[in-house]
């Protein structure tokens, strides 16, 4: 084949996965979204020419979703696109190489484990950017995959891989046939068809009991770009307050500030003495029986001892942490804190390995150190309040596992606080809107969603979203959440589907290494 048909493979490919992805409503393309690809892979015997053209695939559909980032940091943007097409490659690579000294099926068993591995590593280390997860995709169609209460988006990656496997083989023997095998053809239906009836069959019975409580969530719709600069703390919180005390009622009992909604650094044990965050004291004060759960910078002093490894150094050679945090304040109770784990690459966190590289990344907007973060999930309870809840905080929500987390510890809401404005209005809230989608299916619990310029929103256990705001207005939601109870499946044992793909993956690297020392002996 042309290296011209090559380009345009590769180019189709790349275009289908950008058309499949959330928002666009062709979300049907990812089905055979990978076939012009794999048509790529068997057009060739060379490595080097299919690795280029993957990544041409991998970058269009990199770039064409997730383009927005864009708005908050340029050259971040572009070293994360191509950072991250690049290691798409690394299980494409692993496929090639497999198909070319084993049989069909041991290559597409190798594709599905590679890629799965791939994922779940890049869910889980220091330049983690799980936002093209496969199975992100359906997060605009719940009902497509309400049994991720079992296998959590890892099922839907099967899913995806699978059936576009098998389209690839249907196509294939039509063009040596000229004619669709009956069977093969049923093969690809069922696939796609066995696991959308098991979701629609799977929509869970979610109460309507209307408890006699509600929950108040605030939008304030602050620019971000205002917020940490041109914007005083006392005009954001007497924003705050006043939408706040517009929505209370006596049934109120509990408000939701979105992340950083409390701009000022203070010092964790200090915020209670803090002048600048008086008000909001007295807002506390005022209504004895609310709970507010509300964002905020704050930061941890640790005297003349390095206590972290994030721990940044004062002139006077005491140590600090800096965290981007979540607190519950109530009157008469202690503050309870939790500090953001999963940090934004490059703009939160700068992984160790590439400290030589801080100066760049701070000249362009990211950070030299980082905050700091903590090691687990903390779930937030109060003396008669029927909510636990799980301080969710911006970019954490997409890693389901970790969500699932505050659940096994006893969390009985969701509680997402975001920032969606550093990109304007672009597909970038929109998306991190739906992926709350799919954390809800996976814990089976509510969602309360408050986004400082983006799109707050309560959603259902069956991924449903029941009320939401519009986007770039100061909106309050108020809205009576039931509590759920019990764990599902995917909370038990978390990413176990992806777990047993790694080791399936570690089976087949093995036998790759044996095919390779065996053809070295004959050489």
């Amino acid at each position: 084949m042309k290296k011209s048909q090559l380009f345009v493979l590769s180019m189709a490919s790349g275009l289908l996965l950008v058309a499949s992805w959330p928002v666009s409503p062709f979300t049907f393309c990812i089905f055979f979204a990978f076939v012009p690809l794999l048509w790529v892979a068997h057009s060739t015997t060379k490595i080097r020419t299919f690795i280029g053209f993957a990544f041409l695939s991998l970058l269009i559909w990199n770039v064409g979703t997730t383009w927005w980032i864009w708005n908050s940091t340029e050259l971040g943007s572009i070293a994360a696109m191509i950072a991250n097409s690049v290691l798409m490659c690394i299980p494409l690579w692993g496929y090639f190489k497999l198909r070319n000294k084993s049989n069909s099926l041991l290559s597409y068993v190798g594709w599905i484990v590679y890629w799965m591995l791939f994922e779940w590593i890049h869910l889980n280390w220091q330049l983690s950017w799980p936002w093209l997860t496969l199975g992100n995709v359906f997060a605009t169609h719940p009902n497509w995959v309400q049994w991720y209460a079992i296998t959590g988006v890892s099922g839907g990656t099967l899913w995806i891989l699978l059936v576009n496997i098998l389209f690839f083989q249907l196509l294939q023997k039509y063009k040596r046939e000229k004619s669709f095998p009956a069977a093969l053809a049923f093969a690809v239906a069922a696939a796609v068809a066995i696991p959308l009836i098991i979701g629609y069959l799977s929509i869970p019975a979610v109460t309507n009991h209307q408890p006699n409580y509600n929950v108040v969530i605030v939008q304030p719709n602050i620019d971000p770009y205002q917020k940490f600069e041109s914007l005083s703390t006392q005009t954001q919180i007497e924003h705050l307050i006043h939408l706040s005390d517009s929505a209370i009622n006596p049934q109120t009992v509990l408000v939701i500030w979105p992340e950083t909604a409390l701009p000022e650094p203070v010092i964790q044990q200090e915020l209670n003495n803090s002048s600048i965050y008086r008000p909001v004291l007295q807002f506390v004060q005022q209504h004895p029986k609310l709970t507010l759960l509300t964002g905020l910078e704050s930061y941890v002093l640790y005297g003349n001892e390095k206590a972290t490894p994030t721990a940044h150094a004062l002139p006077n050679g005491q140590y600090y942490d800096a965290y981007n945090s979540a607190v519950v304040i109530r009157a008469g109770q202690p503050n309870q804190f939790y500090n953001k784990s999963k940090l934004v690459p490059g703009v939160e966190s700068l992984p160790t390995f590439l400290n030589f590289m801080g100066p760049v990344f701070e000249k362009f907007g990211g950070t030299t150190g980082g905050y700091g973060r903590d090691t687990a999930a903390v779930v937030f309870t109060e003396t008669n309040n029927p909510y636990k809840m799980a301080p969710i905080i911006c970019y954490e929500s997409i890693y389901g596992a970790y969500v699932a987390e505050y659940v096994k510890k006893g969390s009985n809401l969701l509680t997402i606080i975001t920032n969606d404005g550093w990109w304007g209005n672009t597909p970038g809230h929109l998306q991190h809107l739906d992926y709350a989608r799919l954390r809800a299916i996976e814990t089976r619990k509510f969602v309360a969603r408050s986004a400082n310029t983006g799109i707050s929103a309560v959603i259902d256990p069956a991924g449903r979203i029941l009320t939401q705001t519009k986007y770039n207005q100061p909106a309050l939601i108020r809205y009576n959440i039931p509590v759920t109870s019990g764990h599902t499946f995917y909370v038990k044992w978390g990413d176990w589907l992806y777990k047993m793909a790694a080791f399936m993956a570690l089976l087949v690297i093995l036998y790759q290494l044996f095919l390779w020392q065996a053809f070295k002996s004959r050489k």
